[in-house]
This record gives structure tokens, C-alpha cells and sequence, in this order.
């Protein structure tokens, strides 16, 4: 499936949390803290407003945006206003 953003939205991947502690105890997804950060993939077409490309890493807002699956893997349709970061 091909999901393309409109506007002023961006597409971010969502990176996965590592599941184990330095100590090797393992924690479940649902006692993790899940990351605000993640990987853009796809951007809307309103040029003057997205200051984010495809391919860069970003930090956005705890519960901003839509949660989607696409091919098993989590992504996450976000309002540019809504990314407070570009991390490099």
C-alpha cells in the first residue's frame, strides 16, 4: 500500500524501542515508553510549510498525529506543527 500526505502533513516511520535492559531483562511493549522519534518517509506538497524532507530523523510531539500500519510496520501522519526537531 502507497500512502502519499496532503497538505501540510508528513509521514514519519516510528522507531522501535530496544525491548531489553543493559542488565537483559526483557520489557513488554506495553511497559515501554514509546519514542517521539522517528524516520520522515513522505511529505505533503505544501512546499512553503514543510521544512522536512524524506530520509531526515525527527522529534515530534508525544500524542500528536495518526497511527498507521503499512506493511507491518508503524508509521505516523503528523501536522508539520506538530515536529519540534530535526536530530542529526
Amino acid at each position: 500500500m502507497k500512502v502519499k500526505p496532503l497538505a501540510d502533513r508528513v509521514m514519519v516511520k516510528l522507531e522501535k524501542n530496544e525491548a531489553k535492559t543493559a542488565g537483559g531483562i526483557i520489557i513488554p511493549d506495553t511497559a515501554q515508553e514509546k519514542t517521539q522519534q522517528g524516520l520522515v518517509v513522505e511529505v505533503g506538497d505544501d512546499k512553503e510549510v514543510i521544512k522536512v524532507k524524506a530520509g531526515q530523523k525527527v522529534m515530534y510531539d508525544k500524542y500528536a498525529g495518526t497511527q498507521i500500519k503499512i506493511n507491518g510496520e508503524e508509521h505516523l501522519i503528523l501536522k508539520m506543527a506538530d515536529i519540534i526537531a530535526v536530530v542529526e
